[in-house]
Order: C-alpha cells, then structure tokens, then sequence
C-alpha cells in the first residue's frame, strides 16, 4: 500500500467482505473531534471481522485510539486513518497535517510518571502494538500501528 496522503471524504465505502492480503482497506476515512468515537468502532468492528478478537483486539482498538486522539488535541484536529490487512498482520496508518512531532518526543517513550497528566498514547502504542512507526515533518506526522493476526484455528 502506498503511504502517499491523498485527499479523502469523510467517509469512503468498504466492501463488506472479508478483504485479502493484498492491502485492500478495512476502512480510510478522515476523522476530527467528533468521530473518535465512530473511528474506533469501525476500527473495533473490522478487527473483530477478520478475526482480531480477546486482549490484543481490545490493545490494538485502544492504541489507534490513542493515536487518532493525539491527532485531535495535538495535531490541527482533523486526520486521517487506514486500517488493512498484509503479511498476517493489520496494520493502521494515522495522519495529520500538524507541524510535527517535536524532538524531546521522538526518543523511546519511558513509562509516564503515576500522577503525570497525559503523555500514555504513544507509550500505551508500545506497549500494545506489535510495532510502531513514526515518520514526522513541518507538514504532517504518519504513525503506523501493526499487529499480527491469530493464525486460523488458533486464539487471539
């Protein structure tokens, strides 16, 4: 799949089949303060659809939400998100049009201190994603998120 940014509607259709690997999306669709909550039920549905289910389905929704969060508070307040399968995983793409990702953030994040205010979301990533990735500028910020899928017949 191309990580190229191109404009998107609100909302584009999904095929409501079960997609291939071949990268085909799950869901793209661009998002601002009033559709976390929409983002991450679809997000949720599709996993739950291919069969993403149990702990690492609920990490996985929690760390996009995190993300599509970030975007909102932090980021100018509207992104974009793409979720799609490859290679036994899912992966989601999540981004903005903000100024970038300060460098004090970039290093590895440390686990916050007990009464900090904020600063999980890229660290909760982490901890429940089975990679990261972060590419960052002064026109945008793209953060990926992947997890691998249960192999069929096996629990998630």
């Amino acid at each position: 799949m191309s990580q190229s940014v191109r404009p998107a509607p609100t909302a584009e259709p999904v095929s409501t089949d079960v997609p291939t690997s071949s990268g085909a999306p799950l869901l793209d669709r661009r998002f601002g303060r009033d559709e976390i909550a929409v983002v991450r039920h679809e997000v949720a549905g599709r996993l739950a659809a291919v069969g993403l289910t149990g702990e690492r389905h609920q990490g996985f929704v929690l760390a996009v939400n995190e993300v599509i969060t970030n975007v909102v508070l932090h980021a100018g307040g509207q992104g974009r998100a793409v979720l799609w399968l490859a290679g036994g995983s899912a992966w989601c793409t999540v981004t903005d049009s903000g100024p970038g990702i300060p460098a004090q953030f970039l290093r590895p994040p440390e686990v916050p201190a007990a009464f900090e205010v904020g600063g999980r979301g890229i660290w909760l990533a982490h901890q429940l994603c089975d990679e990261v990735t972060v590419a960052t500028g002064p026109i945008g910020t793209t953060i990926g998120l992947r997890i691998a899928l249960p192999r069929r017949g096996k629990p998630s």
